[in-house]
């Protein structure tokens, strides 16, 4: 953020000369060459006066109410009275600031604010009548509950903290607004209530986001999170990502750091740790009870999604590890192919009919999946390219996956179960021993924002693990989480 390229480097001080003014700002946006970026003239008290804006990302009929009422001015008033403080004073909007650059002005501008500069005046006046092209907020599809808030977080960033807001109305909550990016001036809101989180874990994700320097954030809040958290290769993911605003009011409670982006309806929460990742907001719409059935259904389905396939392999490899009351385990006559070739011709097409449905428009998606299932998977089986079993255990593994509430972690998941199946096909028992033991070291060695990844498993906080295991009833949750240091630990009394 510190390095500007060549044209941006001065700070230009507003001139009272408007027409030097004028030269410059034509110079630096490209007025008369780019159609959306556009200047309004008018005259009061002989004076002329500048509107500059950028057509698409401002309210124009509060722009023609500003017009209206300066128009007004100039056939009512005198010019006994200062022209600046008389058009302050007229302009009918709640947001108004003065600037005294073209720096400023330009930035405020290209974020979708105008700004006023008048004949011999040396500062402009900035007004907020921004109107981002966006959708409405529904609910998002990857987070969808049966009871429940079916809004969700969209691509504008005061839609989105004012979502938020809503829910927190605590006087201490702060969203405190930046700008990354040399060209594209990205806005991004830091948020976290005052007196709650910790003031050290804020103050580092302040200063990661300082140093961002980069052109632009075109991935949005995924480049962010790359700069702050420095994942490197490693699969696992260190943030948690959520599109519902009753999410990010929870985790701010809990003393959590939210970061929104402009532009992406996800926000991501900071730290997070394994277990932030297994959970879902039907859970906690349901009764205890439920919401721990619904937990143990989901944790089993992500464990069978890992480990399901490897063991498979390894049984059929290895028939002498099955106990005889299971030693229908296995295909009952020899392929053509290869099991393990097998499995991984399927794992990659299950991976391609998700990759088609995603790309493939809704009136087609239904056509996708029964060809899929009905013509690829059945007649694979008469050929005898696949064993039926393999397509079973595949299909489970998928349905494991698509159970995992973060799209990351599951993502995640099928990397590692890739890495178990190759492990076991060249190794048997040492190679899925070694390989899982790698995994688990690899787990414990990971840390977010000094947040370590597995607790409260390791370090073992058994109250804390006990609520991961079953969905404590809300009266009884009297403390903030300690992962996150929370400055006032109690959130009940």
């Amino acid at each position: 953020m510190s390095h500007q390229n060549d044209e941006t480097k001065i700070d230009h001080p507003i001139s009272r000369d408007i027409h030097e003014n004028e030269r410059i700002i034509k110079e630096r946006v490209g007025i008369g060459k780019s159609f959306d970026v556009d200047v309004r003239k008018i005259y009061v008290f002989d004076k002329e006066i500048q509107f500059y804006f950028v057509n698409g990302l401002c309210d124009i009929q509060y722009i023609i109410e500003l017009l209206k009422e300066l128009m007004f001015l100039d056939a009512t008033e005198r010019k006994r009275y200062n022209l600046k403080d008389q058009v302050v004073n007229r302009l009918t909007h709640v947001q108004v600031e003065e600037v005294d650059t073209l720096d400023e002005a330009i930035k405020q501008m290209l974020s979708g604010l105008i700004f006023i500069l008048i004949e011999g005046e040396p500062r402009a006046i900035v007004v907020d009548v921004r109107s981002y092209p966006g959708r409405g907020p529904e609910e998002p599809d990857t987070e969808r509950v049966v009871r429940g808030s079916r809004d969700g977080y969209t691509e504008n960033i005061i839609e989105n903290t004012a979502l938020t807001r809503r829910r927190i109305r605590d006087e201490r909550l702060r969203n405190e607004i930046m700008q990354i990016g040399r060209r594209s001036k990205t806005d991004i809101s830091l948020s976290y209530i005052e007196g709650v989180a910790d003031s050290k874990l804020v103050e580092i994700v302040r200063k990661e986001l300082e140093t961002i320097d980069i052109d632009g954030l075109t991935m949005a809040d995924k480049v962010v999170e790359e700069f702050v958290v420095k994942q490197g290769m490693n699969p696992f993911p260190m943030v948690r990502y959520t599109e519902r605003p009753d999410v990010a009011a929870t985790h701010l409670l809990e003393g959590h750091v939210i970061l929104f982006v402009d532009a992406s309806p996800s926000v991501i929460i900071f730290p997070t740790t394994l277990f932030h990742h297994v959970q879902h907001a039907e859970e906690y719409r349901q009764a205890p009870i439920i919401g721990t059935f619904f937990r143990w259904v989901r944790f089993s389905g992500m464990l069978f999604s890992l480990l399901i396939l490897p063991l498979w392999l390894l049984m059929v490899q290895e028939p002498s590890l099955l106990p005889d009351n299971l030693d229908f385990i296995g295909p009952e006559e020899d392929s053509n192919v290869p099991i393990f070739i097998q499995i991984i011709l399927a794992e990659l097409g299950i991976e391609l009919l998700r990759m088609a449905a995603i790309h493939t428009p809704s009136p087609l998606a239904t056509a996708l999946g029964l060809v899929a299932a009905l013509l690829i998977g059945e007649i694979a089986i008469e050929v005898g390219l696949f064993v039926p079993e393999v397509i079973l255990y595949v299909a489970v593994g998928a349905i494991g996956m698509f159970a995992t509430p973060s799209y990351e972690m599951a993502v995640a998941l099928k990397m590692l179960r890739f890495v178990l199946i190759l492990s076991v096909a060249l190794f048997n028992v040492p190679g899925f021993m070694i390989a899982a033991t790698i995994m688990f070291i690899m787990l414990v060695r990971t840390t977010t924002l000094n947040a370590p990844y597995l607790w409260p498993f390791l370090p073992f906080y058994p109250k804390a693990f006990m609520d991961i295991l079953i969905r404590q009833p809300i009266p009884i949750k009297r403390k903030r989480p300690s992962i996150v240091h929370p400055e006032d630990s109690i959130k009940q009394s």
